[in-house]
Order: structure tokens, then sequence, then C-alpha cells
């Protein structure tokens, strides 16, 4: 699925992110039982850290930060989005004596909004998506501008790891963080400019890599043709999420551009913080160079593969 924005340009900026505040290494999640892998197959994939919610934390003082701060910059927005990709983070945890259905209705999004009373703004939320959620999230608020919509939306992604479930996914080897993350997007020309979203998805259960290398090289060149960017005269920034070194490194050399840099931040430090990571990276390495393309790239188990092509603009705006 292609989606295309050259005609109504629409921009993202506003980046801010969160992680859990108790910091791990890999032989302390160890000794805890927190690991399904061992501490050496996940230090050959790179990883060394991981953050986790503290005793005092919970998802939604977590999110708390990142979300108020976007909305100091902004004010009051248009809508809402918010995405989890576990299904459990977009349900505050109830009491098992709870029997009233009303009372296990305490969604995620609409108790965060009532805490800084934006209670009264339309909001969307889902979760299906996984960990594509950065990209899932930006063509769900894409898609409620139109020429007399000018507004800016706020977007929200959010997750902390499940009671009983370990920091890390044993066969793909991946080492997880709570973490959560916000941004703006809207008609004001700041940050970057979102060009075009190319999204696949398939139910499938199992999806070699040698796969996901091939079908990720097919769906950037093929966006990129679609929006006439060459991105051989370009340079070019490729955000890759904190999984799957290797197979990442395997694309970069496949797409055979002359000026590029592929962008892997954070994977030992912090592992892998879902749909935030996109927005970290986004922040971390903007460096108001107009024009300049970005492509960022996501993956959700499931599989979600989705890549976007954006162009660099200026900073935030003045003031913030």
């Amino acid at each position: 699925m292609i989606l295309l924005y050259q005609d109504a340009p629409i921009f993202v900026w506003g980046f801010s992110y969160a992680l859990g505040s108790v910091r791990r290494d890999l032989n302390e999640l160890k000794a805890e039982k927190l690991l399904g892998n061992s501490v050496e197959l996940l230090s050959k994939v790179g990883y060394r850290y991981s953050f986790s919610l503290a005793e005092h934390e919970s998802l939604l003082s977590l999110a708390t930060r990142p979300f108020s701060e976007v909305l100091q910059r902004n004010g009051e927005p248009r809508a809402i989005i918010f995405q989890h990709c576990y299904a459990q983070s977009a349900v505050l945890p109830w009491r098992s004596d709870e029997t009233d259905l009303v009372s296990r209705n305490r969604y995620f999004a609409p108790v965060l909004m009532r805490e800084l009373q934006v209670d009264h703004v339309p909001y969307l939320c889902s979760f299906a998506s996984g960990c594509a959620g950065f990209i899932s999230v930006l063509a769900a608020s894409a898609g409620l501008y139109s020429p007399s919509n000018e507004k800016p939306a706020v977007c929200v992604i959010a997750d902390s790891k499940p009671p009983g479930v370990m920091f890390d996914i044993v066969r793909e080897r991946i080492l997880g963080s709570d973490h959560s993350s916000a941004f703006l997007i809207g008609r004001e020309p700041f940050g970057y400019q979102v060009l075009g979203i190319n999204y696949y998805s398939t139910t499938r259960k199992d999806v070699p890599l040698v796969e996901v290398v091939k079908r990720t090289v097919q769906m950037v060149q093929e966006l990129a043709t679609r929006l006439n960017v060459e991105l051989s005269r370009e340079d070019v920034v490729i955000h890759y999420p904190n999984i799957f070194p290797e197979t990442w490194q395997m694309v970069t050399r496949y797409l055979r551009l002359p000026r590029v840099e592929h962008v892997m931040d954070g994977l030992s430090e912090r592992g892998h913080a879902g749909g935030s990571d996109s927005v970290i990276t986004l922040k971390n390495w903007h460096r108001s160079q107009e024009a300049r393309i970005h492509v960022v790239v996501n993956y959700g188990i499931g599989l979600h593969l989705a890549v976007c092509i954006l162009k660099e603009k200026g900073g935030d705006p003045p003031g913030i």
C-alpha cells in the first residue's frame, strides 16, 4: 500500500521520548531471570542494556512527560493518535476482584488525556501494527487532514513489558526497553516533510529474514520511484529499528547509494524501544539541512513492514 502526500504537504516535528528509569545490563537481567536468551547470544547481536519501569513508575507516568512536553509546545491539538505494541499496554491494569464491566473499561488513552486536561479532544488508538507503530500512526494521523484542517495533531507511542514476560524475544533475539514517545504532525513546515509511505502486512507466522531484506529494498525503491526522488543523487539517512542489525546492513548495501548514513541509534545502550526507535533517531539526527532525505524503516512482528520517505526541513518553530 503506497500513500503519497506531495500535493498536500504534511510535516512532523516536536519529537520527545522517555525510557523507564531502571537500567540493567545483560548479566543483571539474567540474574533476575528476565532473559530467555543467553547473555552471550544477545551480546553477539550487540545488546548491552535495557530500561524498565521502577516500582514507583507505570506506563501512564512514563508517557506523561513526552506527551505533556508536546502539548506545551503546541497547545490543544486537533486530535490525538495513540499506538501500542502490546495489547496489554492499551488498558490500565485492573484488580481481580473488580467484576463491574465499567470499572474494567479503563483505556490508557482517555486516562492519560484526563490527567493532562485534554479529555475533550478526539482520539484514536491501535496496537495491531506492533513495533511498526511509528509509520502506522503517521498514516493514521495524516489521514485526518484536508486543505481546511490546519491545526496539528499529536501522536503518542507507549509500551512496557507485560507482567511475567521476559525482556527479550527468544526466537528473534530482540532485547526490549519500556518506552514512550510523542510528536506533532501538521501543516507547519518544520522538522520533516512527509513525502510518502509504503506499507506491507502478512499474517504468516514465519517470514525469512532474506525475504525481509529483499522486500525492504523493493519497497524503498518503489516508493522513491513513485515520488520521483532519485536516492542516488541525494544525501540519504536510513533509520532502522534496533533489531536484526545484519539484516539492515544488507538492505543498505543492496540499495547501493553513494551518499548514505546507516542509522541504528543506541542498540547497545537501550535495546529496542518499539515504535519509539524511529522517534528517537529522527530527533537525534535532525540537522536542519534543507532537502536532506530520510528513509525510515519499521518492522513489526506479524509481519508489518513499512517504509516512509521524509525530507528534512528547519527545526521546531521559534520559541520551542
